[in-house]
């Protein structure tokens, strides 16, 4: 990753979309040729000059203190998880706080999680930075049937919903999900920029999908794991909606736990038992290999 690009590119997307009624600042003199606020405008708002805010968004950040950073993201109403990209973005530029992965291992699932998994009458499962489902239940398996395809390899959300074109039916909102699980990447990108298997992820999927190409390029949108709809359109059962609640494991750093519900009484309850039943009839469920 170049970071002072992303960082540009960050801080610019940040700026253009927040008026100066939005933050509440007089309007400079001048004609507009941005549609959301000047340079200018956010160093008032940081209580900075604008050329010291000029050198931070060019990626100029040598003797930039945390104060100014914070003065920043306070300025363009940066939420929580877009405030930590940011000091993520400069610390990776630092070289402060930043481990390679070459030294540490990758996240695995433990024993006892899975077992937590299986204990769960929701579909659940485990997913790590880049998206890759690492463990499920036998009902959370069968909420991605498609999975089942890729044997003893992994299952990844962005690749399924980018390069497989039955991802467009699957997701009933495919261009919010896939705006959003980019977002999603590219969060973890900026936490953690010496991880390799991000990177070629990134790479690949710049090779092969040009959605992903234009998100990648122009959005500079990240989100953390939260609450929130999914809206699938599944073969064997129809439209279902899902509730989605996100954990963090103790213990696990990097991977989160996504446990699927439904409304009581609603047709993706209903649904929901006939995949329940289906799964569990099944010798395999729907698992792949080596799950």
């Amino acid at each position: 990753m170049d970071h002072r690009a992303e960082l540009r590119g960050f801080l610019s997307s940040r700026r253009a979309r927040l008026s100066p009624d939005e933050a509440g600042v007089p309007v400079f003199t001048g004609s507009r040729r941005v549609p959301g606020l000047r340079r200018e405008e956010v160093a008032h708002l940081a209580g900075i000059s604008v050329d010291y805010y000029t050198r931070v968004e060019r990626g100029k950040i040598a003797g930039v203190s945390e104060e100014v950073l914070e003065s920043v993201a306070r300025a363009l109403r940066l939420d929580d998880i877009e405030h930590d990209h940011l000091l993520h973005l400069v610390r990776s530029m630092r070289g402060s706080h930043v481990v390679r992965r070459s030294h540490r291992a990758e996240p695995q699932v433990r024993p006892e999680t899975q077992r937590v998994l299986d204990s769960i009458a929701l579909p659940a499962l485990i997913q790590n930075a880049r998206l890759d489902i690492l463990a499920a239940n036998r009902i959370g398996w069968a909420v991605y049937p498609y999975a089942r395809e890729v044997g003893s390899g992994t299952f990844n959300h962005l690749k399924f919903q980018l390069l497989d074109p039955r991802a467009r039916n699957f997701y009933r909102d495919w261009e919010l999900t896939t705006k959003n699980a980019v977002a999603l990447l590219r969060a973890a990108a900026g936490r953690d920029p010496e991880d390799e298997s991000i990177s070629q992820l990134v790479g690949e999927l710049s090779t092969h999908s040009e959605r992903f190409r234009q998100l990648w390029a122009s959005s500079h949108d990240v989100l953390g794991f939260r609450r929130g709809v999914k809206r699938y359109r599944h073969p064997l059962v129809g439209e279902i909606d899902f509730d989605l609640a996100s954990f963090d494991l103790a213990g696990e750093p990097g991977l989160v736990m996504l446990v699927y519900s439904v409304q009581p009484g609603s047709p993706s309850a209903d649904a929901l038992q006939i995949l329940a039943n289906w799964s569990a009839s099944s010798p395999a469920g729907f698992c792949p290999a080596g799950s």
